[in-house]
């Protein structure tokens, strides 16, 4: 089966394979008979079988089909099913844990795969397995969410992360992946070839930017497959309009979302989509140094830049932060927890990072703009800006002694390639492709986008990830004309990461493939390779000293609740080095990031794209020096007092001093966001940061803890 795109909520899911072979006529009434007849009488009955027809739509009949007839050969029927499974645990467990193997239904062998049906809330399981053991000449008792939570703990899958709507990547990965690319329609070259179903120049744009904010996160913009399946014509010409109008509208057990009956397509968009996918992909513009100096612009030269601080606010204690949806950066003041300034910058900002000396913020959005704000001016004021590409999502600054605020770094996802830039002005000096051979096959990839860059402390170098290939790069920048970069051969799908407290040892995920690469940036070298459970996602990670251990670094996870300590002090804890020493429990899969101080003593781990509201809307927190109690719980969202939205708590931030930590309540940008900071060694409310001004807050950066790499 082929992926066209991934979704972000439960309802977007297609394709999820239901247990066929749980749904046996009459087998079920005897067992609870007594609880169906309650249900019926009260009319709850009723209520279940409404919620579970349009629960089993939306994740079931893709392969089961409306009518519960199933596919020949390929998905069984649940309509009158005489493969015998009388225990109703049974039932509820292989829904929540997956199933596969040979079965016999009604004289027909089918051997698929149940995927983990887990990341769906037990009230909607409820709904769909009573739905369904109700339906299509089947009759039995109602089920209640009692039952379906306690087989979730019976089971040990409690967590609803760790479900697998798509066989091989975890509920709080797919809602991780799958953003819109930043590439726009309009740029893109369309060529139709004559081998592929024609289409008008109106369904070709239509299509192209459905393609684009629905499908390329997971596809890539050329359609050679990332998270998702490679979608090139050579491989939907083979199957057809019909099966590819199918696909869409009911999703796969892959993990295609049902854009059809979801709602979310309709009809002619679905056609014209099915059509779209036989064609050659749209080809997005090269961006080149030409074009970045024709979006370059020094709004103000540095020699009309203020000689020193116009205003005498604590800059060290700044907060540079992310309003994702209106396309702006916030500068609050951490003493006051004024909102200096707000100021327009390119879309859904990725990251903020400083330049050495703390004076200026260098901000990159997805749509690959960067802006570098004066934090001297009074009020901060965006002094220049450039177009690195149409898409990325990091940037970094020159921090080596001698080369402070000399340089900054963007990498783009597209076109995959980085920039050298002056560090006062922007201006472009080198650009470079990162377009290659994968690090393990040493197969050719055509869009190997940039991820995390950092800058080393030991040699004037930006260490540079490069995602698909699995390529580390040490950009050497002593030399800008000449300049040599080392290839560090790590592992595939390179992403986030930062420093152990010594700021010499590089650790960072390669996430998919479950496994934490360490570079030793004072001898430039791959120091080891770790493996750790699924999709580590650490941000920058967490350093801590660990009572037992010693110096330890720490990344949590979107696949499981699991918090990883690796150890860092190759010297005074040889035997722990560059090994998983300890792993904790959290509250559950879907983390992003976890955070501790230097001068504090908690260990702080989000959880926002947990499926369960009371997870993704809390925080839980850890006392480092008795980190086997387990964690608390803090309310960050329901602190701030919000209205309705998903208030999603994420990144702890932490003040200068280390004694607060400041959270995001995130939610839609028509709803209302917040700002909570929390006082780190009581781990009380202290303030909340709100208004209207303040539109889908996420990540925050702190100047002083960014400029010195404290987290």
């Amino acid at each position: 089966m082929i992926m066209l795109g991934a979704g972000t909520s439960s309802k977007r899911w297609g394709g999820l394979l239901l247990a066929v072979s749980l749904f046996v006529p009459g087998l079920l009434l005897a067992q609870d008979a007594a609880v169906h007849k309650a249900e019926t009488a009260t009319g709850k009955m009723a209520e279940l079988m409404t919620a579970g027809e349009a629960s089993y739509k939306t994740n079931c009949a893709a392969c089961h089909q409306p009518t519960g007839q199933g596919l020949a050969g390929a998905f069984p029927p649940l309509a009158k099913s005489d493969f015998l499974m009388k225990d109703r645990t049974k039932v509820i467990a292989t829904v929540v844990q997956g199933r596969s193997g040979e079965i016999s239904v009604n004289g027909m062998k089918y051997n698929g795969v149940m995927p983990n049906m887990g990341h769906l809330a037990d009230k909607d399981i409820a709904a769909i397995l009573t739905y369904v053991s109700n339906s299509w000449g089947n009759k039995a008792s109602a089920f209640n969410v009692a039952e379906i939570a306690q087989v979730r703990k019976d089971t040990g899958l409690e967590d609803r992360s760790v479900g697998e709507p798509h066989p091989g990547a975890t509920e709080g990965e797919m809602r991780y992946q799958g953003a819109p690319s930043g590439v726009s329609p309009e740029d893109t070259t369309q060529v139709q070839s004559a081998k592929g179903p024609v289409l008008s120049p109106e369904e070709y744009a239509s299509s192209t930017r459905i393609f684009f904010e629905r499908c390329a996160g997971c596809h890539g913009v050329l359609r050679k497959g990332a998270t998702g399946k490679p979608l090139t014509p050579d491989i939907t010409r083979q199957k057809g309009t019909e099966y590819l109008k199918a696909l869409i509208t009911y999703g796969s057990p892959a993990g295609m979302p049902n854009w059809g009956t979801s709602g979310e397509m309709s009809a002619t968009e679905i056609e014209t989509m099915a059509r779209f996918l036989q064609q050659e992909p749209p080809a997005p513009p090269e961006f080149g140094l030409p074009e970045m100096k024709a979006s370059w612009d020094v709004r103000i030269a540095p020699k009309d830049r203020p000689t020193k601080p116009m205003h005498k606010r604590n800059i060290e204690n700044y907060f540079s932060v992310t309003l994702r949806d209106s396309g702006q950066v916030a500068i609050i003041d951490g003493d006051t927890k004024d909102i200096v300034t707000i100021l327009k910058t390119g879309y859904a900002v990725h990251i903020s990072r400083l330049s050495a000396s703390g004076r200026y913020v260098y901000v990159i959005g997805r749509d690959a703009k960067v802006d570098m704000i004066d934090l001297w001016m009074d009020p901060p004021q965006v002094v220049a800006e450039i177009k690195v590409g149409l898409e990325a999502r990091s940037i970094e600054t020159s921090k080596y002694k001698g080369y402070e605020d000399k340089y900054a770094i963007a990498g783009a996802y597209w076109p995959p390639q980085y920039v050298v830039m002056d560090g006062d002005t922007l201006e472009p000096l080198k650009v470079v492709s990162t377009r290659g051979m994968t690090v393990d096959t040493q197969e050719y990839h055509p869009e190997p986008r940039v991820a995390a860059i950092v800058a080393s402390h030991e040699h004037p170098e930006f260490i540079v990830n490069v995602k698909e290939t699995g390529h580390i790069l040490l950009v050497n920048y002593a030399d800008i004309e000449n300049l040599t970069v080392t290839d560090i051969g790590a592992a595939r799908f390179l992403h986030d990461g930062g420093w152990d407290r010594s700021k010499r040892y590089f650790l960072t995920a390669a996430n998919q493939s479950n496994k934490i690469a360490v570079v030793d940036s004072r001898d430039r070298n791959l120091e080891a390779l770790v493996d750790v459970e699924k999709i580590p996602h650490p941000g920058r990670g967490a350093n801590i000293e660990d009572p037992k251990y010693g110096p330890v670094w720490i990344t949590s996870g979107l696949g499981n609740a699991n918090i990883t300590f690796l150890g860092t002090d190759p010297e005074g804890h040889p035997d722990n080095a560059w090994k998983v020493v300890r792993v904790l429990q959290g509250q559950g899969g879907g983390s992003l990031f976890v955070k501790s101080h230097p001068a504090s003593k908690n260990l702080w781990v989000d959880s926002p794209l947990n499926p369960d509201e009371k997870i993704s809307q809390s925080v839980a927190v850890f006392d480092i020096n008795n980190l086997e109690a387990g964690y608390k719980v803090l309310p960050i969202a329901a602190w701030a007092k919000l209205g309705p939205g998903p208030k999603r708590v994420v990144q702890p931030e932490y003040n200068k001093a280390g004694d607060e930590v400041w959270f995001s309540v995130w939610s839609g940008k028509t709803e209302e966001s917040a700002i909570v900071v929390v006082d780190d060694k009581t781990r009380k409310l202290k303030k909340v940061i709100k208004g209207p001004e303040i539109i889908t807050p996420t990540g925050k950066f702190n100047v002083f803890n960014t400029v010195e790499d404290v987290y």
